[in-house]
């Protein structure tokens, strides 16, 4: 066998899963795909994000705070191994509500998802609470209050990946760049990678290719059912420190650019809108006016990988054991879980256990005659 495991995917989520089998001792390949492959991290807002998530799934709300929970030590640890600093910082985060109906909705969101808790994590504030929260900003008169998560952080996602790849080759790990698979095929003892620079044999291989993870894990009955879904984002100028939470939809990197999105569009291309940048722009200086001086320096946009139901897809080949995929369009959120949780389950055997209500099997629902 050329590795233990063969992680197909070298974004976010593949990075994690090697990242994490390399510390349980794996020998792990992971396999690159081309340079034009369509990559979250290259335009994904950098939220390690718990409020929200999963109000209609408790197992992704709870994962998702266990991930959370995980990833001050998470990026510290892989930050050392790297030599790179992530930009994380766990600050809180909030949603903006600019009208009454916009603040009944989510509050409405925030209690079915604490229905489900035992520890509630998320609190409606209003105007005055979140003025406390951000004295130095002036929001605009349009904002009524706002969700507020104390779990919430951010990080920059192309250091994280850029991260995880160097602790990859630290721990002795291999990634072959510029390498799409084309089939994986079962043998008698594990399954052969046929991929753009070669055929490779392991034990054990995790299919994590985003969007394309179809195409490889059907043509074996493991059916993943994912859809595509656009979101364009903006970028300012550097600004002097004006935000110190961060926001859905609206925060302050590091290096004091302003990051403003996101839409969600279904459409499966990464093309941009001068509707899309128009109604970011306004909702932007709705919150905060000041930012209509700021100049916009950069638009781009990015698919994100989405499952029927949004919740993560982790789930093995019944036909051919060993043979595993994962999908999710929270990579960044859930990079510490991925790392520390989901991917040593798959390789030991726990996964039916512990990670049952992630199976693909969940959307086999008989119809009803």
């Amino acid at each position: 066998m050329d590795a233990d495991v063969i992680v197909i995917g070298a974004g976010i989520v593949g990075a994690a899963m090697a990242y994490g089998l390399l510390k349980k001792g794996c020998r792990v390949t992971v396999l690159d795909g081309s340079d034009r492959d369509l990559r979250a991290a290259r335009a994904n807002f950098g939220l390690v994000w718990v409020q929200g998530k999963g109000a209609d799934t408790p197992a992704y709300t709870v994962l998702t705070q266990q991930s959370s929970d995980l990833w001050a030590d998470f990026q510290q640890e892989l930050g050392d191994l790297a030599n790179e600093r992530l930009d994380y910082a766990r600050t809180g985060g909030l949603t903006f509500c600019l009208s009454q109906t916009e603040y009944n909705n989510r509050a409405a969101l925030v209690a079915r998802t604490h229905n489900q808790l035992v520890a509630a994590h998320t609190e409606m504030i209003g105007r005055d609470d979140l003025e406390c929260l951000m004295p130095a900003v002036t929001f605009g008169p349009d904002v009524i209050g706002a969700s507020y998560c104390r779990m919430d952080g951010v990080t920059n996602p192309l250091k994280l990946l850029a991260a995880l790849h160097r602790a990859i080759f630290t721990l002795g790990g291999r990634i072959v760049y510029r390498n799409p698979v084309r089939k994986i095929t079962p043998r008698s003892s594990g399954f052969e990678v046929e991929a753009a620079q070669g055929r490779l044999k392991a034990d054990q291989v995790i299919v994590a290719a985003g969007l394309n993870t179809p195409a490889l894990t059907d043509q074996l009955g493991l059916t993943i059912p994912l859809r595509s879904e656009r979101g364009q984002l903006l970028v300012t100028e550097r600004l002097e420190p004006l935000l110190p939470l961060p926001a859905s939809g609206l925060r302050q990197t590091a290096e004091g650019t302003v990051m403003i999105g996101v839409t969600h569009e279904k459409v499966a291309d990464t093309n941009v809108t001068v509707e899309a940048a128009a109604k970011l722009a306004s909702r932007a200086t709705r919150i905060v006016p000041a930012l209509a001086s700021v100049r916009l320096v950069r638009q781009w946009g990015g698919l994100r990988v989405i499952p029927p139901d949004r919740a993560p897809i982790y789930a093995e080949s019944a036909d051919y054991p060993g043979l595993f995929a994962a999908a999710c369009h929270s990579g960044v959120t859930l990079a510490a879980a991925h790392a520390a949780i989901v991917a040593p389950a798959m390789i030991e055997g726990r996964l039916t256990q512990e990670l049952s209500p992630f199976s693909n099997g969940r959307f086999d629902v008989q119809k009803c005659a």
